[in-house]
This record gives structure tokens, C-alpha cells and sequence, in this order.
């Protein structure tokens, strides 16, 4: 199709714009809105699932504004300030940081099981 819209659009971050844009609302601190550019679903979702574990969240939700748009806009509501626990922000960093552990980890799993297969001289055979 000529009215198609280049595919890199959807995944390459043009010069300029940032990755992750946040903002804070100084009248409601608890929560923060993320925009993350050139992601879709599979990160919107996996951040919400890794945001909902966390008992310092009272409430996460993601939104892809238009299907043309490359992006997703997620909002997170942190339980009141206090000291010692999480604002937003920090509860979304936690967050990342425990899904690239968690990646790491699977990654370290799959190495090890290719390994084992590998001793074992099995060929691989496609179905």
C-alpha cells in the first residue's frame, strides 16, 4: 500500500525525542503519568503486572492512545508518602529494575538448558 506507514517508525527512536517522558502532579504527589515512546503492549502490560506486585501501588493502568501512534501512556498511583516508602517515580524504577532481573535470570535458565541439551548430542529437529 502506498498510504502504509513505514514500519522502523514503530520501533526507531527519532532524534529529539526522549524514551520516557514523566510527570508529577505537585497537587497529587502520589501519582505520576510515564509516556514511553516506540512501545506497545508487551511492555504496557509487563510494567502493569511488575507495578501491581508491588503493595506500595494502589493503582496502575496503561493506555495506547491510537493505533498509530507509537507509544503508551502509563499511570501510577503510589499509597500515601511516608518515610520509607516508595513515591511513584521510584516505585516504576523498582519496577524495571526487577523485570531486567527477572530477565536476566530466565536468560541464565535458557543458557543452561541449551547447554544441557547440547551435552546430550541430540540433534534438533523441527516439527
Amino acid at each position: 500500500m502506498s498510504n502504509a506507514p513505514d514500519r522502523f517508525e514503530a520501533v526507531v527512536l527519532p532524534d529529539g525525542v526522549k524514551k520516557i517522558e514523566f510527570v508529577v502532579d505537585e497537587q497529587y504527589p502520589t501519582w505520576a503519568q510515564f509516556k514511553i515512546e516506540r512501545e506497545d503492549h508487551t511492555l504496557g502490560n509487563l510494567l502493569r503486572m511488575q507495578l501491581l506486585r508491588d503493595d506500595n501501588v494502589n493503582f496502575v493502568g496503561y493506555r495506547i492512545p491510537h493505533p498509530l501512534e507509537h507509544h503508551f501512556i502509563l499511570r501510577v498511583q503510589s499509597k500515601e508518602l511516608e518515610e520509607g516508602k516508595l513515591g511513584p517515580v521510584e516505585s516504576f524504577v523498582q519496577a524495571i529494575e526487577d523485570l531486567q532481573s527477572d530477565f536476566a535470570l530466565l536468560e541464565e535458565r535458557m543458557k543452561k538448558q541449551f547447554e544441557i541439551h547440547a551435552s546430550m548430542n541430540v540433534p534438533y529437529h523441527r516439527r
